[in-house]
């Protein structure tokens, strides 16, 4: 028998600031898979569009630019900040594999990079 479990659900991102409304006219959904090696820091960067990180392996720590972190382990989501500095961080002792899905306009920008 096929079983579901909700792995998060959610009207606001970790910190909780709550989601902001989107009228989108012309919706686009991005899945992506990204593997970040062990002790590796990503740069820099933010997300213009609402999204959710799924941890399937290892643990990743986000640090936002105000300081503020927070750290998700395989098994977890985690909704992002939209629009805020921020930069993940492999601090366990094997690679992250997560899957991130995006929800915005078709054709938008994923992620910036300061």
């Amino acid at each position: 028998m096929a079983q579901k479990e909700v792995l998060v659900r959610s009207r606001s991102v970790w910190n909780g600031v709550e989601l902001a409304p989107a009228d989108l006219k012309n919706p686009e959904v991005s899945v992506v898979r990204i593997t970040i090696p062990v002790g590796e820091k990503l740069p820099m960067h933010k997300h213009p569009l609402i999204n959710v990180a799924y941890v399937l392996k290892g643990v990743l720590t986000v640090h936002m630019e105000d300081g503020a972190s927070k750290t998700v382990r395989a098994g977890e989501a985690l909704v992002e900040v939209v629009d805020a500095w921020h930069y993940g961080e492999n601090t366990g002792n094997e690679p992250v594999e997560l899957v991130v899905t995006y929800v915005g306009e078709a054709g938008a920008v994923l992620t910036e990079n300061k």
